[in-house]
């Protein structure tokens, strides 16, 4: 192991020492506390209850502070099961309530966070669809003997996928976020191979299909710096104590902390409202706010092969919109999709993949007739906002459900709307819309 590896095991040795050793009796002291105040304070006079309701929202924050957030159960009210498994992913059905309904394929973002952050997504379509989800694996739990992963890897994971569905039937992908562009270049390649496995629609959201269309301090931070300077600042080797030992990974922790850095002032607030929900005894606003942290605040590492591949030939070369992108060698031609109907979605207040960004995907499928291509601009979100909330659920959701509807049976393409059309309508038309 080079003396960089060692640095970086160390690095991450020490942390994970850290956390054991200070941050779990920091978090045992918060959860303790609670535990003996909680029986008091609905019968302290008004006098004292301030306090005690300081002492308490305190000692909440310390728990949060210092707790290990592990990965949240989807809990959508259907029974999942795993039927594909890799290394680096499994596959979760979610059955749908009746048969011969819509089949979907939901990929998740590799980016730091587990599946679980589409909960909202999974749950709005798991009742009237047959839903099937990424559950991307923690690279520090994969063992180095099976080997390395990087974007090539995602978009062979991608194309299997799509195989053993298609043995199923007709079925649709929502792509969110990080994947557009490999599931995009998987798509790409089986029209060129004149593949059976296709799927029926294409739906990308929120996704860096040219992240140089319109940059944010996401798309502007990977350009700062050459590779080497994020290899030597960004990779850690994974310590011996988790099966994944010696694999070098992008850490979580990390990753959440440049998540959180972009909006700083709003975590902030945010976990001040906690505190006061807390000292109000306000279970409402309480449990909003942590349900969102909890989910938020469970991440996992990456395979550094996989991060800095995406960051180089994603974000620093812009390689699919110059026309460069690769796929072992062989050139990716979007020009081969054809017949499949690809849908474009973004936030109009996305400052992680400004809007844009994936509309640009449109551009690079010259030969899709524009019958097949639809843009929706959503108004009044950001980028979680695109696939959870109340605006996902009214504007997003309806459009979700029409391409969805086309089983490939004679006549299900008439539920289409017209006004879904690219360029027509208000919130469905391009780039003039997010002005």
């Amino acid at each position: 192991m080079s003396s960089g590896s060692d640095l970086s095991l160390m690095h991450y040795e020490l942390y994970d020492l850290f956390r054991q050793n200070l941050l779990q009796p920091l978090n045992f002291t918060g959860r303790v506390g609670q535990v003996a105040l909680e029986p008091f304070r609905p019968f302290l006079p008004l006098a004292l209850r301030g306090q005690l309701d300081a002492v308490y929202a305190s000692l909440h924050t310390l728990e949060r502070l210092t707790r290990l957030y592990p990965k949240q159960p989807f809990n959508v009210g259907v029974e999942e099961e795993r039927v594909w498994s890799r290394p680096f992913c499994e596959l979760i059905r979610f059955p749908a309530d009746r048969p011969g309904a819509p089949r979907v394929l939901i990929v998740a973002p590799m980016s730091g966070h587990h599946a679980t952050l589409l909960r909202g997504t999974v749950e709005s379509l798991v009742h009237d669809h047959e839903v099937f989800i990424t559950d991307w694996a923690d690279a520090k739990f994969v063992p180095l003997a099976k080997g390395r992963f990087d974007l090539d890897s995602y978009i062979s994971y991608v194309m299997e996928m799509f195989r053993y569905l298609s043995r199923g039937g007709p079925f649709h992908v929502l792509a969110v976020c990080q994947p557009c562009v490999p599931v995009f270049a998987a798509v790409a390649m089986m029209s060129e191979d004149g593949s059976g496995s296709l799927p029926r629609s294409l739906t990308l959201m929120s996704g860096p299909m040219d992240p140089g269309a319109n940059e944010t301090e996401v798309t502007r931070f990977g350009l700062k710096h050459d590779i080497d300077w994020f290899e030597q600042r960004l990779i850690y080797t994974v310590p011996h104590r988790y099966p994944g030992r010696n694999r070098r990974v992008y850490p979580g922790l990390i990753q959440l902390g440049a998540f959180m850095s972009t909006q700083m002032q709003r975590h902030v607030r945010q976990h001040v409202d906690l505190f006061q929900a807390v000292m109000r005894m306000n279970a409402e606003d309480t449990q909003k706010i942590t349900e969102f942290y909890d989910e938020y605040l469970a991440v996992q590492d990456l395979s550094a092969d996989f991060y800095l591949d995406t960051l180089v030939r994603v974000f620093q070369r812009r390689d699919l919109a110059h026309g460069q992108f690769d796929f072992h060698g062989r050139q990716i031609d979007p020009g081969a999709i054809e017949n499949i109907r690809l849908v474009t979605i973004e936030g109009e207040k996305d400052d992680i993949c400004a809007p844009g960004q994936t509309f640009a995907a449109h551009a690079l499928c010259r030969n899709l007739p524009d019958a097949l291509k639809t843009h929706h601009l959503q108004r009044g979100v950001g980028h979680f906002g695109t696939f959870s909330g109340s605006k996902y659920r009214a504007g997003i959701l309806p459009l979700l459900r029409e391409v969805f509807a086309d089983t490939g049976d004679a006549g299900t393409r008439s539920l289409y709307r017209p006004a879904a059309t690219l360029g027509s309508g208000s919130d469905l038309a391009p780039l003039q819309a997010s002005a």
